[in-house]
């Protein structure tokens, strides 16, 4: 009975090229159909034990249907299915591992091969197909054949295909170009890997079976160091491998006990879930290590493994360095299996915490040596970015030896700008966490702050970091006093959406540190001239040498008759008694133009203003009334006519009945345009 290892999937519609040879399309269907009933009888026949002919050829004229790029994408499909079909028909019936010495079996033996590499490289190629469900399909269909093959090899102990795998991982790396599709249409293609084919291999196996990350993780490290990959011919393979352990860092899934392997443990080739046996104290070393390289089935590969020996391996010196972190977490008691790590076989290392975390660090250390893009600086960049992205949080924590990325980090500081926050943050986690010493940290982090850098984009990213790289209490306060003067002075050409960042965030840094009070208490001698600031400018790369903390905020206090009005009240905290809590900066990190001028139209008043005065219209002359009229001549002479004399006047006209002098004088004077237009406004009123 066959294995079922494809996952469950649901159909999926094709979109066929159009074509007008529907009758060659039938055609086409019904030879794969006739090919694999074939094929199927012929096996059928071999493995009851009957003596008749079962040719196996037909699987090179199914190969060459599927192989053709004339094709629509619907006869691709069944073509590759069918060709699936046969081959776990033909791996279940033993005939690739079939230990007959005899000339004729040898021949079959080694024609199968060929016709199953040529199927293999296909669907290798096929990863980069314009239709979805052809990638896709090829993915389910690549990691299948891995399960049946590895399956057909582990009858003694078990094994797992690393010459598939290896092809498995070199057609997602590399991404090679697919034999089918409308070349017309792609002038160069990109071998970057696609989306929905990387989201299917994290989330059916990367993800998910530990079997399946281990020996990807040893063959990342493989393809990058071991065979030399050169840039210029494969500018995208670092680019497809960031990607892959990217998904992998942002969603950890490393075992971090032996119980999670043992009891927890998720394998895709299910014999490699069996308990390994003990390792042998009187065991030799190259015994073992004999043992351990001896995974492939054929003899062309282990000469493959023997000549690179000790090199492909070289994973396994991670073994050797003692663990002197006493975290409880990183400790290596209780590992599963116990002996020294280059002595034990793959099945054992695959339940080794010590081998997942070795082959995580190796594979980690081989991509950041590679990632760059050749004659891109731009592009180096985003990719040192993505790394630092998921390093702190998805990488560190899971390295046998963190410290190992302090060069690459180191490098990325000198980029600036996002990568450089990013790396400095990494390094700090190394000091703290890791014991790294690298003195000139501050020093680096103090560069940062230049004329620039309250107008980027990651300014609130910077002020995030800075708050926890200077938040210990054991820092010198001659350096933070350059910190906090730096900013003073940057305030002063900053926008209002950074001052209101700048002003809390220093107020933060004196409450935790009370030394720094001077600053803003600062006072001299006038008999002797105008202040000068002891500040120097000159030594902007070196915080200890600035002197700050003999200087004054002064440029914080300017800030109170800023024209805005929150900076200004905000600028006034430092003016009262220092009672005030410590803000909360994620309220002030995310400001800009239009945060603040939202927050000022949409805000309370208390008392509102009196802006109006109330005006009695008349609906017609007739009905106007003495205190109708009393109110006009109120509200008119309430104004300061210009030309009318005083406002006594204005009241004498009115009480005498001289209305003609009186809106004579309102018209022409001082308002006069703000009446006529009111006077307008009741006529239309009246009519």
């Amino acid at each position: 009975m066959p294995i079922h290892s494809l996952p469950p999937s649901k159909k999926q519609k094709l979109s066929s090229r159009p074509s007008n040879r529907s009758s060659e399309l039938q055609t086409n269907v019904t030879t794969i159909a006739a090919l694999e009933s074939q094929l199927t009888a012929a096996l059928a026949v071999s493995t009851s034990g009957n003596s008749g002919s079962g040719s196996l050829n037909p699987i090179a004229d199914l190969y060459s249907i599927a192989a053709n790029a004339n094709i629509s994408a619907e006869d691709t499909s069944k073509a590759i299915w069918a060709l699936y079909r046969v081959w776990v028909l033909i791996i279940g019936s033993g005939r690739l591992n079939s230990s007959i010495n005899e000339a004729d079996s040898k021949i079959v033996k080694a024609w199968l091969r060929e016709r199953l590499n040529e199927y293999v490289e296909l669907l290798c190629g096929l990863l980069k197909n314009e239709e979805k469900i052809i990638r896709t399909s090829s993915l389910q269909i690549l990691f299948s054949i891995q399960k049946h093959l590895s399956t057909s090899i582990s009858a003694g102990s078990p094994e797992f295909h690393n010459t598939h795998f290896r092809k498995i991982v070199h057609a997602l790396v590399f991404c090679p170009p697919s034999r089918q599709g409308n070349a017309e249409n792609v002038e160069e293609p990109e071998n970057l890997i696609d989306i929905d084919v990387l989201e299917l291999f994290h989330s059916t196996w990367l993800g998910v079976y530990d079997d399946v990350r281990w020996f990807f993780l040893r063959q990342v490290g493989r393809v990058t160091i071991l065979q030399k990959v050169d840039l210029k011919t494969h500018p995208y393979a670092p680019t497809n491998a960031l990607s892959i352990l990217e998904k992998l860092a942002s969603s950890p899934s490393l075992p971090t006990s032996p119980d999670r392997l043992s009891t927890e443990g998720k394998w895709w080739v299910e014999e490699m879930g069996r308990k390994p046996p003990k390792v042998k104290k009187t065991k030799s070393r190259s015994t073992s290590e004999g043992a351990a390289l001896e995974s492939d089935e054929d003899e062309d590969e282990n000469q493959d493994e023997n000549k690179t020996g000790e090199e492909e391996d070289d994973w396994r010196k991670f073994f050797d360095e003692q663990d002197k972190d006493k975290d409880p977490k990183n400790s290596t008691k209780n590992v599963g299996i116990k002996g020294r790590k280059h002595t034990l076989t793959l099945h054992q290392s695959l339940h080794n915490i010590s081998s997942h975390r070795a082959v995580f660090t190796h594979a980690w250390l081989s991509l950041l040596s590679k990632l760059s893009v050749p004659g891109s600086v731009e592009g180096t960049r985003n990719l040192a970015v993505r790394a630092l992205n998921v390093m702190h949080r998805g990488v560190l924590p899971f390295m046998t030896r963190p410290v190992l990325v302090m060069d690459w980090v180191g490098a990325c500081v000198d980029y600036g700008g996002t990568p450089g926050l990013l790396a400095l943050n990494a390094l700090f986690i190394l000091m703290k966490e890791y014991n790294l010493d690298y003195p000139s940290f501050y020093t680096r982090l103090y560069a940062f702050l230049d004329r620039d850098l309250l107008h980027l984009k990651h300014r609130a990213r910077f002020f995030r970091l800075a708050e926890v790289f200077l938040g210990s209490s054991h820092l010198p306060l001659t350096l933070l006093a350059s910190f906090i003067k730096r900013l003073s002075v940057l305030s002063l050409s900053a926008p209002p959406s950074a001052i209101v960042i700048v002003i809390p965030f220093v107020w933060n840094l004196m409450k935790r540190h009370p030394g720094l009070m001077g600053m803003i208490h600062r006072e001299w001698d006038e008999k002797h001239g105008a202040f000068e600031d002891p500040y120097v400018r000159v030594h902007p790369s070196d915080p200890l040498l600035t002197d700050a903390l003999s200087s004054s905020l002064f440029e914080l206090h300017a800030q109170v008759s800023h024209y805005h009005a929150p900076v200004s009240s905000m600028a006034k905290v430092y003016e009262g008694v220092f009672t005030k809590e410590e803000y909360k900066m994620e309220d002030f990190l995310d400001h800009g133009y239009g945060s603040l001028f939202e927050a000022e139209a949409n805000r309370k008043i208390k008392k509102a203003p009196a802006l109006n005065t109330e005006l009695e219209l008349m609906l017609s002359n007739s009905a106007q009334t003495a205190k109708g009229k009393k109110r006009k001549i109120e509200l008119f002479t309430s104004l300061n006519v210009q030309g009318s004399g005083t406002t006594n006047e204005a009241k004498e006209w009115g009480k005498n009945g001289e209305q003609d002098k009186l809106e004579a004088a309102i018209t022409g004077g001082f308002g006069g345009d703000i009446i006529n237009e009111l006077w307008q406004f009741e006529d239309r009123l009246n009519a």
